[in-house]
């Protein structure tokens, strides 16, 4: 294949671009907070997780509190109409009964309000447990939105500069000859998988800046020999190689 020297110098801005392109695509579909975000949803849900059982065991205590409570003021109640009816007894013997009952009754009063104090005392650690909880699902929430906002953010950003790139590219390879741009695409296509490749690349001292590789003496050989117009390819990667005053030869 031929094609001028002004030709394939311009694959080397082609392939800038798509290099450009291939970043921008990358930080579209994977942006760097994308890692993350993920974690922070398996958090999230794990902190959800245990804040619905902190919830569900402070919900347990404070019922339990409100049946104590109302333990309490039964008692308290029976001990005033004990009382209301001891200060109008008449019979000895129903009057001891009463002051024994209205003992009893003290007595459990006293008992539930030591119960009641102690649950009391678990319903503050677990609305603390709860507060704190949900405090800990609040900074998990708050940093995942941030990276999320920021995530597309930058999403938006890589889809412009992409349309921008394609733009760039579509007015650069405009002047190119069709036979010269299609193999070019097919080398980038061959190279697509392989690190430090690509369609064109310049030979620069020796070395093709596509794979980094230094050719051997006999393909530079090949090359210098080649003439101006003749499109040659590395040996090593495949790419085409693009003469310019910096190739050493």
């Amino acid at each position: 294949m031929n094609a001028s020297p002004e030709h394939q110098r311009i694959l080397l801005d082609v392939a800038d671009l798509d290099r450009r392109i291939a970043q921008a695509e990358r930080a579209r579909t994977k942006p760097p907070q994308a890692a993350r975000i993920t974690e922070l949803v398996a958090i999230r849900q794990d902190q959800l997780r245990e804040l619905t059982a902190l919830t569900g065991t402070r919900d347990d205590v404070r019922t339990e509190l409100k049946r104590l409570e109302s333990d309490v003021k039964l008692v308290e109640q029976r001990r005033a109409r004990d009382a209301d009816r001891l200060a109008t007894a008449t019979n000895s013997k129903e009057a001891q009964a009463l002051e024994h009952e209205i003992a009893s009754l003290a007595r459990r009063q006293s008992d539930l309000e030591d119960i009641e104090l102690d649950v009391m005392g678990r319903v503050e650690d677990a609305d603390a447990a709860v507060a704190a909880q949900q405090a800990l699902l609040g900074t998990t929430t708050a940093e995942g939105t941030a990276l999320t906002a920021q995530a597309k953010a930058d999403v938006a950003a890589a889809t412009d500069l992409i349309a921008q790139l394609t733009r760039d590219r579509e007015a650069v390879t405009a002047s190119l000859p069709a036979p010269l741009l299609a193999e070019y695409a097919r080398r980038a296509a061959n190279s697509a998988g392989a690190a430090n490749s690509a369609g064109a690349a310049v030979l620069s001292r020796g070395t093709c800046e596509g794979c980094r590789m230094l050719l051997p003496g006999t393909d530079l050989n090949d090359i210098r020999n080649a003439p101006d117009d003749l499109v040659v390819f590395c040996p090593e990667c495949g790419c085409i190689l693009v003469r310019t005053e910096e190739s050493g030869l």
